[in-house]
């Protein structure tokens, strides 16, 4: 596997951060993590394709941009790699308005032989994660390791753009399948947030949109805890994501996306079941580091070797929690991971993928995901 990163803003241009002897007219993948405002400009995409002119190139928008253990904002991040011993396939679809059927759709287009990781990028305003993720896991074998995140948009939460081999728009989701005997998948993903108050029964909801906390509006009790966090919802909710608890004792975090006023309604990236407990969450930004570096060691433990490519996507909330201290999280998976693989990544609106030692993919909300790519 050969690797070159690039990096692009407006005050400086294009800059080459990290190349090995890397030939252009071989490689056939390109990650681009960027801000809402620069892939806008249809000229970047175009730009791209002149420099690597055969490669399947994936962009979507992001709340900031991840190189190395740097951490940016209003940039491009620009990863190009050459598989040497990996098979390529790649599809995109319209979102839709079914999210478990847009699931179902995105897995068909991958011939389930051989499949090893699917990689997906989803618009991260109009999809629902959870039931992407559960149509996607109805249609692929249990040993496929889906991965991903949804796209975002600083914290704005206004639009967010995904694109495929295209210049990025709104409304769409794209999968990198990757297939060979001499790849090997790594992933982690863990949290670090704090519980506090009680729990409290999921009584009235409807997919990802939560109602009624025992009996009573969900934004009613919601608000009771935000105290002068209350006037900047939905931004504020980044900073207290919910814990829920289904009746296996499985545990996931959902982060709020927009509120309802009048419904007295929170609407969530991910599904909020009835019948499951919720709790309130809050920062300990050493146990958030912590977690960043946790998940990088559970990626390590199906590796006989170090990885050569390390892909991050890291949630928004956790950045603004974090806020000056955010490169640590990064720092922590690098002294995890020592100088030999490539970082790179992007802050999002949700994050895909298995919890460690439970094959079933998720969605999940303020966690540090990690997928980690190795040929033999």
């Amino acid at each position: 596997m050969k690797i070159q990163q690039k990096k692009f803003s407006k005050p400086h241009g294009w800059q080459l951060m990290k190349t090995e002897d890397f030939d252009f007219s071989r490689c056939n993948l390109v990650l681009v993590f960027g801000s809402v405002e620069i892939l806008s400009d249809t000229k970047v995409f175009s730009d791209i394709r002149n420099q690597y002119p055969v490669a399947d190139i994936l962009l979507n928008s992001t709340a900031g941009e991840i190189m190395d253990t740097e951490v940016s904002d209003n940039t491009l991040s620009v990863t190009a790699v050459y598989f040497e011993k990996t098979e390529l396939k790649t599809k995109i679809i319209d979102a839709g308005k079914d999210s478990f059927a847009s699931g179902k759709d995105l897995a068909g287009g991958f011939a389930p032989k051989g499949l090893k990781n699917l990689f997906v990028i989803s618009d991260g305003q109009q999809v629902n994660g959870s039931e992407l993720v559960l149509g996607l896991q109805s249609c692929l074998p249990e040993e496929t390791i889906i991965t991903g995140g949804l796209a975002g948009d600083g914290a704005s939460f206004k639009r967010t753009l995904v694109g495929l081999n295209a210049s990025p728009t709104e409304g769409k989701i794209a999968a990198i399948g990757f297939y060979g005997d001499d790849l090997s998948i790594g992933y982690g993903s863990i949290g670090g947030w704090d519980s506090f108050g009680p729990e409290r029964l999921i009584t009235k909801s409807k997919n990802n949109v939560l109602y009624e906390l025992d009996g009573k509006p969900a934004l009613d009790i919601y608000k009771m805890y935000l105290g002068e966090y209350v006037n900047e919802l939905p931004s504020s909710g980044l900073l207290f994501p919910l814990s829920i608890r289904n009746g296996d004792n499985n545990s996931l975090v959902r982060t709020i996306l927009s509120v309802n006023e009048e419904e007295k309604s929170l609407t969530f990236a991910g599904n909020m079941s009835e019948g499951c407990y919720a709790r309130l969450m809050k920062a300990n930004l050493d146990r958030l580091i912590e977690g960043a570096s946790t998940a990088a060691q559970n990626s390590m433990m199906s590796q006989a070797q170090h990885p050569d490519l390390v892909i991050l996507v890291s949630c928004v909330g956790r950045k603004l929690v974090l806020n000056h201290r955010v490169e640590e999280e990064i720092e922590g998976i690098r002294a995890i991971y020592g100088d030999k693989p490539v970082l790179a990544g992007f802050y999002s609106y949700g994050e895909i993928s298995p919890t460690f030692n439970f094959m079933r993919c998720e969605l999940h909300n303020q966690t540090m995901t990690i997928t980690t790519f190795t040929e033999k």
